[in-house]
């Protein structure tokens, strides 16, 4: 080991494998905590947000009410939402999670709202002409060509929550936000480089993979009507008329 490497932590460096060495199992419980807040703030809100979509678009008056509240729920700065949730969920995971369902719901709500509007009324009419109630109607016709926009939405909503997560460092719940915070006062600069990488790259890793599974489930959406045309190759020439031969 270089002399460079072993006292990259005296120095302060910004880049230092020995922090990585040293602090791998810390460094791999942050980044386990982030990834379990995250999914279980957007599973949650998907839960929650499918239903208020399909009550907004059931009935129109609901629907400027629904969309209202989740606004306003975002517009909610982090620091005042959790001090809100504090008397219910107390200083745990909860309340990190709870809050970034609340977030969460603005986009998915719209996005799935603007998917099941979208899908064409021939669609359902040829449905129903085949016989299918309202269930089998939702899920096997409108939900799959309303899963672009949906797909949309939890990519945002995912990419924002592994952001926010961060957030919840203020009550110990943070994942990788625990280690930024944490070294603050300290200024520890390797601790914080590292863990907001490794939180850029969850960010990336998720919506990449989102990405692949929208297109996985999608399969018409690739061609999109656009395809590659097959191109007409010309055909003989016409026969000459009678009184062109004569």
């Amino acid at each position: 080991m270089s002399a460079h490497a072993r006292n990259c932590l005296a120095a302060n460096d910004w880049i230092c494998g020995e922090y990585l060495r040293s602090r791998s199992e810390e460094l791999t419980d942050a980044t386990v905590e982030h990834i379990v807040i995250t999914l279980s703030a957007v599973g949650l809100a998907i839960l929650v947000a499918f239903p208020l979509a399909l009550l907004a678009r059931r009935w129109r008056i609901a629907a400027g009410g629904i969309l209202s509240l989740t606004t306003v729920l975002y517009t909610i700065p982090s620091l005042a939402m959790y001090a809100l949730l504090l008397p219910v969920f107390g200083i745990s995971a909860s309340i990190v999670v709870t809050g970034l369902v609340l977030y969460s719901l603005t986009v998915l709500v719209r996005n799935m709202l603007a998917g099941l509007q979208a899908v064409p009324e021939e669609a359902r009419e040829a449905a129903r002409g085949l016989g299918y109630g309202p269930a089998r109607l939702l899920f096997a016709v409108e939900l799959p060509l309303a899963l672009p926009a949906v797909m949309a939405g939890v990519r945002i909503a995912t990419v924002s929550a592994v952001s926010l997560t961060t957030v919840g460092a203020i009550v110990g719940h943070g994942g990788l936000g625990n280690l930024i915070y944490s070294s603050l006062d300290s200024y520890f600069k390797a601790q914080v480089l590292t863990a907001s990488v490794l939180c850029v790259a969850l960010a990336v890793a998720a919506d990449l993979l989102l990405l692949l599974v929208q297109r996985l489930l999608t399969p018409w959406a690739r061609a999109g009507g656009g395809g590659r045309r097959t191109r007409r190759r010309p055909g003989p020439a016409p026969a000459p008329r009678a009184e062109e031969v004569a």
